[in-house]
């Protein structure tokens, strides 16, 4: 069998992130409302005679031992439940910077999926594809629910896709540390005194269905410890508000902040007062639509 699969694996950020009571299993549950950026890594999966998994990865950004790759992960997954062998060559580009709250790692692990499915001929439905996602991680199934703006609840995998909102410019700063999941929790529960909250906001679909209603309820648990720890993000956030973003947060767990724009201008004159606070910016617009898969069924070595 030949063939080749390239897709784009957006950014994702999230526009609410609440951390609700710790199960029993010792996972925390969430309430968060994900949201698909333009700024995207590339992957590319070709299908080859030698068995087992090569992985490539370029655009200089870390990501650590190539076993232990969310895309690696996934491909033998997909495998493992196909029941076939892997026998594939991945090309993953990287442009997502990491450990930066954007969900790059998950972003490939889902394109990857996608892009198997595709080149195998579709064996398994989205929801099929999502019961994959849930073992690799909290944000895969974002990536695989077919919408680029979702509530999401427990450990991600209780999903509810929303129509997306108009596309809006955005800016993602990073100040180049990384900031510990971990530790981010243990802070909260601290700040908290000790305890997380028992149960879910009721979120009106309605509200989220404009930007306005969004920006009302735009909130992330994990922005106070973020901001002791860095404390240049307290800055970056006043400058993305004072430059005209009407949403400004801290992206994921952390360390990223993102800011989004009514219109261009303003989010550009806003990176130029960013990169002066020493962060690396990277321009973007919120996603419409899903990206593609281009399957190439004839390709070959």
């Amino acid at each position: 069998m030949t063939g080749v699969a390239r897709l784009e694996a957006p950014a994702k950020v999230n526009l609410r992130l609440r951390i609700l009571a710790r199960e029993e299993s010792g996972y925390h549950a969430l309430e968060t409302l994900f949201c698909a950026l333009s700024l995207h890594d590339t992957v590319e999966v070709r299908l080859v005679e030698e068995p087992g998994v090569a992985l490539t990865v370029h655009g200089g950004v870390e990501t650590g031992p190539p076993q232990r790759n969310l895309v690696v992960r996934a491909a033998e997954r997909f495998h493992a439940v196909l029941g076939r062998p892997a026998a594939l060559r991945i090309e993953l580009t990287k442009r997502i910077p990491s450990a930066a709250g954007l969900g790059g790692g998950s972003s490939d692990a889902a394109a990857t999926l996608r892009a198997l499915n595709a080149l195998h001929g579709e064996p398994f439905s989205r929801a099929e594809l999502l019961q994959m996602a849930i073992e690799l991680g909290s944000d895969v199934p974002f990536f695989l629910c077919g919408s680029t703006l979702a509530l999401a609840w427990g450990r991600g995998e209780r999903l509810l896709a929303l129509p997306p909102l108009p596309a809006r410019p955005v800016l993602v700063a990073h100040p180049g540390v990384a900031m510990p999941t971990a530790d981010a929790f243990r802070r909260v529960a601290e700040l908290r005194g000790g305890s997380y909250l028992p149960e879910a906001f009721a979120l009106d679909a309605e509200r989220l269905s404009g930007w306005p209603g969004v920006a009302a309820l735009a909130e992330n648990d994990f922005e106070a410890p973020a901001l002791e720890r860095v404390p240049v993000l307290a800055e970056v956030k006043a400058a993305l508000l004072e430059a005209g973003a009407t949403v400004a947060l801290l992206a994921g767990s952390g360390a990223s902040m993102f800011g989004v724009f009514p219109e261009a201008e303003a989010r550009d004159a806003a990176a130029e007062r960013v990169e002066g606070l020493g962060m690396a910016v990277w321009r973007a617009e919120t996603l419409e639509t899903e990206p593609p898969v281009r399957v190439d069924p004839g390709a070959a070595e």
